[in-house]
């Protein structure tokens, strides 16, 4: 076999490859499985997880202190015990996340998905809640009257108003 035929089959060998990968990822075939991180005890201050899917991953002890999850897919996440402060987690959604312990004085939870997360012993002193949606969503009885009284807006998503997701007096 020529040299001139070897690089033709080479090359179109190549493009075959090319097209069906391109192929496989346009009808929702990932051909490389998603690896959940381990962002335990990190330091991720002003780090930029905007728009990304993190189901899975894990944010236990970390410090995230300054960072954007904003519209960020976090459902199931744990942040045990992180440090939140600061960040922006408009849009996110926390659906099932844990949140216990963590600290989130100041934190931007504008129009966030709350839904069922464990955020008991959460410190959320000055967050911004507008639109946020804490239905079913495990806190100390202390800050849920804290959060009603600043609570307000009805989270786009879901449909539901703040303050009756947190059983707040009218």
């Amino acid at each position: 076999m020529n040299s001139q035929l070897r690089k033709h089959i080479y090359t179109w060998s190549i493009a075959l490859i090319l097209i069906v990968a391109v192929a496989a990822g346009a009808i929702g075939i990932n051909p490389a499985p998603a690896f959940a991180l381990d962002r335990d005890k990190e330091i991720l201050v002003g780090a930029d997880f905007s728009g990304q899917v993190l189901t899975g991953d894990s944010f236990n002890k970390a410090n995230l202190r300054s960072s954007n999850f904003t519209n960020a897919d976090v459902r199931g996440v744990s942040f045990f015990a992180a440090n939140l402060e600061e960040a922006n987690l408009s849009g996110a959604n926390f659906t099932g996340a844990t949140l216990d312990l963590a600290r989130m004085r100041n934190a931007n939870l504008t129009n966030a998905i709350l839904e069922g997360a464990f955020a008991y012993n959460t410190r959320l002193e000055g967050a911004a809640i507008d639109g946020a949606d804490f239905t079913d969503t495990l806190l100390r009885d202390d800050m849920q009257e804290k959060l009603c009284q600043v609570a307000k807006g009805t989270n786009p998503v879901t449909g539901r108003n703040t303050r009756d997701t947190l059983f707040c007096d009218y």
